[in-house]
């Protein structure tokens, strides 16, 4: 079936807004053949989740015009980061970036770490490659409008054996409905390189309806080491769609840590390729749902290289009348010998009309090969909660230790101190502790 969406912007309309920014031909040209594939395509399929149900309509109008950048960080921006210890920082406020700092040594090292369109313009033969390489317009609806719509955005590259010992931070602020919100990081990250990306998606105060429609591609190339850490907590009335991507080279490897903390309906994919031999995945999500949420996340690892390996652990908190499909899936390819996946899906639930369903799925076309998989539903173990309290602790310190006890694989490996204690204070305001 066929759901109606209202383009926030006509093909005519695109062209005229992008050429008249400045954009690159190629880019206009991409944006507007994404745009009329949107008009034809279906919504993305998600397991046992009817997406066409969701509030889809509300992305508010497209734009190119950028705000000139800001001196100081905007207000609702300023406690989420330290520019002393920090001083690598994006900051996209709704559909442009407004702020922008890189320090003067990673200048010199030849790291890039400036807005996607800027970056458009200025390093073509460094984006154009790479950008929608992995997340392609013409899978469904929603990544045709991505790829149409996207705006201000992070490009970050890591050229050929440098090593940043400091994390890049970009911080995402949605605080007005007016304009489309749909940021679109790039990281391609050269031969032997190191880098560690941390980015924090929050709302303002605002009520009325609005989707964000996000992606991330990252490119590692042989021996790249990536770590992307990423935390969502956008507000009841934005619905997130996101999709994350990574392309590994020969030993390349990323490490994926994503906190699900948004007060609205979600859905996010996080999918490695596992391209070159010897590459290694390893993914961690944790999600907490409150209300009557519905959340559909995905983790995905495909192998192709010899002796490659993934590991995935995803870990769900539901209460109240929340409900979560969570999947993990595991694909070897044939000619992936020596391939190694395993992967872990857990739901916790605190209500009796909370819902968890955890679906992990192993698809082996290779013989030579170890995989596995575990998955459980369950409420909090009464056992535990008993014997916490045999000790002196009451019952809602008890659980609140069992809980931070479930979460604690994902939170304990956040990049950035005050990113760990952030997403701490937002597992306590979801818990409702």
């Amino acid at each position: 079936m066929t759901t109606q969406i209202v383009l926030p912007v006509n093909p005519e309309q695109l062209r005229s807004s992008s050429s008249g920014s400045g954009e690159p031909a190629w880019l206009t040209d991409s944006r507007v053949d994404a745009l009329k594939l949107a008009a034809d395509l279906e919504l993305p399929t998600l397991e046992k989740t009817k997406i066409e149900r969701w509030d889809l309509n509300h992305f508010g109008s497209w734009t190119s015009s950028a705000p000139a950048l800001k001196e100081q960080l905007p207000e609702q921006v300023a406690s989420f980061v330290n520019l002393q210890e920090n001083s690598n920082l994006l900051v996209q406020q709704n559909h442009a970036i407004v702020f922008a700092q890189l320090s003067a040594d990673l200048v010199e090292k030849g790291v890039i770490f400036t807005d996607l369109q800027t970056a458009a313009r200025d390093h073509e033969d460094l984006v154009k490659p790479y950008l929608h390489s992995i997340i392609k317009p013409e899978e469904n609806r929603l990544s045709a409008l991505h790829s149409a719509l996207w705006n201000g955005g992070v490009f970050l590259y890591v050229p050929k054996n440098v090593e940043v010992d400091i994390p890049l931070q970009s911080i995402f602020l949605i605080d007005s409905t007016e304009t489309v919100f749909a940021p679109h990081v790039l990281i391609v990250a050269g031969e032997n390189s190191r880098v560690t990306y941390v980015d924090n998606y929050i709302s303002g105060d605002y009520s009325e309806s609005i989707v964000h429609n996000g992606a991330a591609e990252v490119i590692a190339k042989d021996g790249a080491k990536v770590q992307f850490a990423t935390v969502h907590h956008l507000n009841a009335t934005t619905t997130d769609y996101t999709i994350r991507r990574a392309m590994l080279g020969n030993d390349a490897s990323i490490e994926w840590i994503v906190g699900e903390m948004n007060s609205g309906d979600s859905a996010s994919e996080t999918l490695t390729i596992l391209k070159g031999n010897g590459s290694n995945s390893d993914a961690k999500v944790i999600a907490v749902g409150s209300g009557s949420q519905r959340l559909n996340y995905t983790t995905k690892a495909v192998h192709f290289g010899k002796s490659s390996e993934s590991q995935m652990i995803t870990r769900a908190v539901m209460r109240e009348q929340a409900s979560a499909i969570i999947n993990g899936i595991t694909k070897i390819e044939k000619g992936a010998t020596k391939a190694d996946g395993q992967q872990t899906e857990k739901v916790l639930m605190l209500s009796p009309k909370a819902r968890g369903d955890a679906n992990p799925i192993l698809l082996i076309d290779e013989d030579d090969v170890t995989a596995g998989h575990a998955a459980s539903v369950g409420q909090v173990n009464q056992e535990q909660i008993y014997y916490l309290m045999s000790r002196g602790i009451s019952r809602e310190q008890a659980e609140r230790l069992i809980i931070y006890g479930f979460l604690a694989p994902v939170v304990s490996d956040i990049p950035l101190e005050q990113l760990q204690q952030q997403l701490q204070g937002l597992v306590e305001r979801k818990l409702g502790q």
